[in-house]
């Protein structure tokens, strides 16, 4: 019988109780995703038993869906577009937190200015800039306009403030220029940080659906959620073969995000603390 920690005040207890009861709401749709994914066409997910459990519902949507095609240019993408925004967000960053020069405060609130304005405001502009460099039906539409990215900029410029500047001095005593000084010292002890951001990126990317249907049309560019939103429209009606469908596409960020979730738990604690 479960007994309650005497240690344990109310309104941690309460805390708990709210924490337990979200992560409730929040994984039960995933469940009955993954549950119904097993289930045979014939067969609801509320009777489903040990005789009818199945895989084949995947076996048929990988085939259907052509996703090792798209798994692929996901990946591609996804990869890409982090890599850009490690490489632009850390020097942008380094340059904010460290670098004194004038406007400095003005460029900063630039740089958070673009959070508040959607994507979607700026395709046209974007979509022209694209067509005007041949760029539409490319990787490089894919992959361009997120190469960088204000909220990147902004965490690093904040972790990197996290980090004492006696490291740095000690850093350019012995020789070392600004960029030796980011590449040896700041971003190894910003990893936290690099991992929030790769898993923020990563994520987005591949759950990106906007990009893919407004910047391609041809079906050898289609990433993940394109084959799947067209899956969708094939098998509107077979719940287990979209359930399967939508497992496919899930796990992979699942997985990711499993394995860098206590870096970024520490990347996200740290980056609202100013030394």
């Amino acid at each position: 019988m479960f007994k309650p920690n005497p240690n344990l005040k109310s309104g941690d207890f309460l805390s708990l109780v709210v924490l337990l009861l979200g992560a409730f709401i929040v994984l039960l749709p995933l469940f009955v995703v993954f549950l119904t994914s097993f289930a045979t066409t014939a067969t609801s997910p509320e009777n489903l038993s040990k005789n009818s459990w199945s895989l084949a519902n995947y076996r048929v949507a990988w085939q259907q869906g052509k996703f090792l095609l798209a798994f692929a240019n996901s990946t591609l993408v996804a990869i890409a577009v982090t890599a850009f925004q490690i490489v632009t967000s850390a020097l942008a960053g380094y340059a904010l937190a460290r670098l004194k020069f004038r406007g400095r405060q003005a460029l900063l609130l630039v740089v958070l200015a673009t959070l508040v304005i959607p994507f979607q405001l700026l395709v046209i502009p974007i979509f022209l800039v694209l067509k005007w460099g041949h760029l539409i039906n490319t990787y490089g539409a894919l992959i361009l306009p997120t190469a960088v990215n204000g909220f990147g900029i902004f965490l690093l410029r904040q972790y990197f403030q996290t980090i004492p500047v006696e490291l740095e001095e000690a850093a350019a005593i012995d020789g070392a220029n600004r960029l030796q000084i980011l590449w040896r010292v700041m971003l190894p002890l910003a990893r936290p940080a690099l991992v929030t951001l790769f898993l923020f990126t990563f994520i987005g990317e591949w759950n990106d659906l906007f990009k893919p249907l407004v910047f391609t049309t041809r079906p050898e560019l289609r990433t993940v959620q394109l084959a799947l939103a067209e899956f969708q429209e094939q098998f509107t009606n077979n719940w287990p073969l979209m359930m399967a469908a939508v497992t496919i596409a899930t796990v992979p960020v699942m997985v990711l995000f499993l394995i860098g979730q206590r870096q970024f738990i520490q990347g996200i604690a740290a980056t609202g603390i100013k030394n």
